[in-house]
């Protein structure tokens, strides 16, 4: 497995957390970005790694700032990424059981590390149930190809 994770400069503590959570168990981490606390503009690494899942080169993505927010707005506007924002592990679960969400959010100000470890992990052995939700999530995917 693949994962994408970016940051801005108010998710590197937690952004590190995580990579050396994934990295202890054997999955295969890029960090796009930032790795400096001077403010800068988080959608650059937003849009890094949600174009990674778009593209097929991550199985999924990880995208932290301060609320969690704007990077999940950032990474929705990717064609073929669907993020979710979550703040617990049953946000975690649903998300992948019912939407299929290729991309985690994360707010590194509402959400501490052990929290965030544990939202992560249920994220990444989640799988999407298929059946009632496939027909939502084609919904989608169908508008991203026609309104898009």
């Amino acid at each position: 497995m693949t994962v994408y994770i970016g940051s801005d400069h108010g998710g590197i503590q937690l952004k590190k957390a995580i990579i050396d959570k994934l990295t202890a168990d054997g999955i295969d981490v890029c960090n796009v970005g930032t790795d400096s606390e001077a403010s800068c503009d988080y959608p650059d690494f937003g849009f890094a790694v949600a174009k990674a899942v778009a593209n097929k080169n991550a199985d999924f993505g990880i995208v932290i700032c301060k609320t969690g927010v704007g990077m999940s707005m950032v990474a929705n506007k990717v064609k073929g990424v669907r993020c979710g924002l979550c703040v617990n592990t049953e946000m975690a679960r649903l998300t992948r059981q019912h939407n299929n969400a290729n991309c985690l959010s994360l707010g590194a100000g509402n959400t501490d590390i052990d929290t965030a470890l544990n939202i992560v992990d249920t994220f990444l052995s989640t799988e999407f149930e298929g059946g009632r939700h496939a027909k939502r999530v084609a919904k989608i995917t169908s508008y991203e190809d026609n309104n898009g």
